[in-house]
């Protein structure tokens, strides 16, 4: 059975940083696009980043481009979110996500999901 659990997250002051790490087992990574979304009290999970499933090709959200990167290690069947000047408005929890085939922004196209991962950020 397909699984991903993320970690990384934690409490961090604002202009700092984190790595997030999103683990697969049970599937074959190299066939899946895995994407981050993030979602914070009282609002919608919202799209992150996404990466395809040889690495080669990504996509970052507009309000984060520039702070985050995505990567991936397909040996470790891993997915990495790089987050660098974090601001108050990227406290939330963060999920990753595995789509079979090519990645997207859309929640409803990812099957597997992470119990996620907890960020919170102080002034």
């Amino acid at each position: 059975q397909a699984q991903l659990v993320e970690s990384g997250g934690g409490f961090v002051q604002a202009g700092g940083s984190l790595r997030l790490s999103c683990a697969a087992s049970g599937l074959i990574f190299g066939n899946y696009a895995v994407a981050w979304f993030r979602q914070a009290p009282g609002k919608e999970r919202e799209f992150v980043a996404a990466i395809s499933r040889s690495g080669v090709n990504n996509m970052i959200e507009e309000s984060v481009q520039g702070r985050f990167t995505i990567s991936r290690d397909n040996a470790k069947n891993t997915v990495y979110l790089r987050m660098n000047t974090l601001t108050l408005e990227d406290a939330a929890a963060y999920y990753c996500a595995a789509r079979f085939d090519g990645w997207s922004r859309y929640r409803d196209d990812y099957l597997y999901w992470g119990q996620g991962t907890q960020v919170s950020v102080s002034s």
